[in-house]
């Protein structure tokens, strides 16, 4: 007989998503990110560049700095990163020093995602999923900048 997990990817990016539409009702783009361990989720984050005044405020950024300060140290070897749009380069970059085990993320970012980038960005043993979520997420970020440009 087998067992279902309880939590599964699906379960956690719905996580994120609910952090993206808290940055949506911010005024900032709309971007969730949490970070699981285990089964469970050590950090919550959305995106903060506006109310900060912060261009490195990212979803991401703000989850990295969050688990480190829950696991009480800088690697996430054993995390797994939830986010609803593919990290920019700078995350990336972020992500490759803190050692992330998993990235998982939704939308994909034609203009800024890491993977424009020929060379990959994040660390070597970073085992990644896309496309989760991702026409809801992409929905959100288009709704989003079609009501700035009115």
């Amino acid at each position: 007989m087998s067992i279902e997990p309880l939590y599964t990817d699906e379960f956690f990016m719905k996580e994120a998503f609910k952090e993206a539409q808290k940055a949506l009702e911010a005024g900032e783009v709309p971007v969730g990110a949490v970070v699981v361990a285990g089964d469970r989720i050590i950090a919550r984050a959305h995106n903060f560049t506006e109310r900060l005044n912060d261009v490195t405020a990212h979803a991401e950024m703000q989850a990295i700095t969050s688990a480190a300060n829950a696991l009480g140290g800088k690697y996430l070897n054993e995390c797994t990163l939830f986010v609803t749009l593919e990290p920019c380069v700078m995350c990336a970059g972020a992500l490759y020093w803190g050692q992330l085990g998993r990235l998982v993320f939704a939308a994909a970012d034609e203009k800024r995602g890491y993977r424009l980038i020929e060379k990959c960005l994040l660390h070597p043993k970073t085992k990644t999923t896309s496309g989760l979520m991702a026409p809801e997420c992409e929905q959100l970020i288009k709704d989003f900048f079609k009501k700035k440009r009115k």
